[in-house]
């Protein structure tokens, strides 16, 4: 082989290693993201529940209050 194509079949093999190492290093953070996602939705759905649940434990109709003024 030559030293020209040498160099640069060095140059890819290098190049393919950072990309797989940069491949992994994203797909952790996916996994991670999914994770904060989810717990993020968990969190939402309790709140959605506390609030529906104070509401009714007040006695609160949405349906009987006005619209805003802006309607």
């Amino acid at each position: 082989m030559s030293a020209q194509l040498e160099r640069r079949v060095e140059e890819l093999e290098i190049r393919v290693a950072f990309q797989d190492e940069l491949v992994a290093s994203l797909s952790g953070q996916v996994a991670d993201l999914g994770r904060d996602l989810r717990a993020l939705r968990e969190q939402l759905a309790h709140a959605r529940e506390s609030l529906e649940s104070l509401r009714d434990s007040q006695g609160h109709d949405a349906g009987s209050e006005p619209p805003p003024p802006h309607y």
